[in-house]
């Protein structure tokens, strides 16, 4: 999306400066990937939606020095569905190390 599209998404109540300089920003953190188009650059996602928010799962997670405790207190709030996809999930990542 270009800086433009991306300020009419948010309402256009930013400023078309504000919207740009965020966007570099990202860029710079790696959070966005640019492409030049005509003579500015248009910007996607490094991440999808799931990525981002294991990536913030995973800093939270570095942010605590008793992992195991956050982890044991995770997988206490899940339901029985998602602990069935998460122990399916850990299964299948064993398979793709062992093989």
């Amino acid at each position: 999306m270009t800086p433009a599209s991306v300020q009419g998404d948010l309402g256009g109540g930013l400023a078309y400066t504000t919207v740009l300089t965020a966007l570099v920003r990202l860029h710079e953190k790696g959070v966005v990937e640019r492409e030049r188009m005509g003579r500015g650059y248009a910007y996607r996602p490094v991440l999808d939606r799931p990525g981002i928010t294991a990536a913030e799962m995973r800093r939270l997670l570095d942010a605590d020095e008793d992992r195991e405790a956050v982890l044991a207190s995770f997988v206490g709030s899940l339901s029985a569905d998602e602990e069935r996809a998460l122990r399916e999930l850990l299964g299948a990542a064993d398979e793709k190390t062992a093989g």
